[in-house]
């Protein structure tokens, strides 16, 4: 736990003192949101009952935001390779498990934050919010942040240098978002799509979001997930998600463990 603490602390010390860092990470996601929603919220309508394209967008930008900025937190990996700290964390006693974890907590938390700040702009949109609402999010939100950051600390604890890592990001963080579901129902594309869409994570991260957001009231299926012939259902989605961070969690531990 005290290398969890110390390597966590770190990476939210170093993100705060880059405040540049912050708006840059807000930008994209208010520009989708902006543009995607004021594009096509009038020219597509309500996709259900009670929802119009702004609520079914909402979600996704906010999936957006935290799969992006936790992804990144593979970054300070590399980053502590090339200027030799990682090698002097992984000398010391502290426990490499222990500095994987926390510096997957570390991008959750950031990216979690960066998640929180977006629902500022929420009642601007015509978005409601409520503090149940909010409560339901942030920690949906801090585990797919988790999940995420530990998938991009298992490929940076194998790349040797920064435009190694920008160049898979590029690759995989790209594709994953815009396979997610986060800009279109993910009931509503050919088989063959559908099936690489389910193989995505962020899928079940998107899904779960957008259930907090959609009414309680009214057909919504359509803009669901299903699963074997089965609309997914919220414990379903954290369930695969929680079980992909697991995974990840361990496979990234495993591979500080390798090195020295």
């Amino acid at each position: 736990m005290r290398a969890v603490y110390i390597i966590w602390y770190r990476e939210l010390l170093r993100f705060f003192r880059e405040r540049t860092r912050i708006i840059s990470a807000l930008a994209m996601p208010l520009l989708f949101l902006v543009f995607f929603g004021a594009g096509f919220s009038h020219a597509l309508g309500n996709l259900a009952s009670g929802v119009d394209f702004v609520t079914f967008l909402f979600p996704g930008i906010i999936a957006m935001s935290v799969l992006m900025t936790s992804f990144m937190s593979g970054m300070s990996v590399v980053w502590d390779r090339e200027f030799g700290f990682l090698k002097e964390v992984l000398v010391t006693p502290l426990s490499r498990s222990g500095v994987a974890l926390g510096k997957a907590l570390g991008g959750a938390t950031v990216a979690t934050a960066q998640g929180a700040l977006l629902l500022l702009f929420a009642p601007i949109i015509g978005i409601a919010l409520n503090p149940l609402l909010i409560a339901k999010l942030l920690p949906l939100m801090l585990l797919l942040s988790v999940t995420i950051a530990s998938l991009g600390i298992l490929i940076a604890s194998r790349m040797k240098s920064v435009q190694a890592f920008q160049m898979a990001m590029t690759v995989l963080v790209f594709p994953m978002i815009f396979l997610s579901g986060a800009f279109f129902p993910v009931n509503q594309v050919p088989m063959w799509l559908k099936t690489i869409i389910k193989l995505n994570p962020a899928t079940y991260g998107v899904d779960a979001l957008r259930q907090l957001f959609l009414p309680p009231q009214g057909d919504t299926s359509a803009l669901g997930l299903s699963l074997f012939g089965q609309n997914l259902g919220l414990g379903g989605d954290i369930a695969i998600v929680a079980l992909f961070g697991a995974l990840t969690i361990s496979l990234s531990a495993l591979s500080f463990r390798g090195q020295g």
